[in-house]
């Protein structure tokens, strides 16, 4: 999983801004909605600043965004390439991040120090297909989380995709018609994963060009991810639709319990 994935977000990091229409919109309105579901979940005992570890930050879209609301960001991505587009996006707008390349399997060993929150967003955990993985991950989460933190995590809503199993995402146009993003989604035959293949074409000077890029998820329903996290050891496991909190995926917040004398 680790080369194949890693190749897939290394060969993207240089043209994932152009799947949204406006990238800095994105990164506001996106850090907008975590900020307010953060704030309200996050234990009220949390004094000053809120330092948040993103996980899988890719070339920055949350984490530049929750720096400017005054979190305390530090940002790991199994990804060199993203990291160094991350690095260079959030330099050029006088962000400070602590940026570094990690898989959240290896948080453990790879990242030092513990978080008021832990977030993955935009759909990265069921890159991890098995139950090994998945579990393995949790716990690397879990081991970065303060007691009493918080964890973040959004997916795509396979519950209601796994009954339709599309083959295809409907095209987002830009620029006038000058940009098309699209996904093609080749469903396996027990429906438990499927592989993406995303383009964008784009029109320069009369001329039309086109990048495919490819990578496997995992179909993960919510009720296998909430049992993955309270195996983990995970508390008070809830999830936020869209129509709830705004954000454009589900997003499921989890707890690590406080210590027993409060401290």
């Amino acid at each position: 999983m680790k080369d194949t994935v890693t190749k897939f977000y290394d060969d993207f990091a240089e043209d994932y801004h152009l799947i949204h229409g406006d990238w800095d919109s994105a990164i506001d309105r996106q850090s907008m909605i975590l900020n307010n579901l953060i704030r309200v979940n996050l234990s009220d005992s949390r004094n000053g600043q809120i330092s948040l570890l993103d996980c899988s930050c890719g070339i920055g879209t949350q984490a530049i965004g929750l720096a400017k609301h005054g979190y305390v960001v530090t940002a790991t991505d199994i990804s060199p390439a993203s990291i160094q587009r991350a690095i260079r996006e959030s330099e050029s707008r006088g962000i400070k991040i602590a940026f570094g390349v990690a898989d959240f399997r290896t948080l453990i060993s790879d990242v030092p120090g513990e978080f008021d929150v832990v977030l993955s967003a935009d759909n990265a955990i069921p890159h991890l297909q098995s139950d090994d993985d998945l579990n393995l991950a949790g716990q690397n989460m879990y081991s970065k989380v303060r007691q009493d933190g918080l964890l973040v995590v959004s997916i795509r809503d396979y519950d209601g995709l796994l009954q339709e199993k599309p083959r295809a995402t409907k095209p987002n146009v830009f620029d006038n018609g000058k940009r098309i993003a699209f996904q093609v989604w080749d469903w396996a035959d027990d429906s438990k994963t499927y592989t993406v293949n995303l383009f964008v074409v784009q029109e320069f000077n009369g001329n039309w060009e086109t990048k495919h890029f490819s990578t496997t998820y995992r179909a993960l329903k919510r009720d296998e991810l909430s049992s993955i996290l309270r195996s983990c050891g995970f508390i008070d496991v809830r999830w936020h639709m869209p129509e709830e909190s705004g954000f454009y995926q589900p997003i499921v917040t989890a707890r690590k319990p406080p210590s027993p004398n409060g401290k």
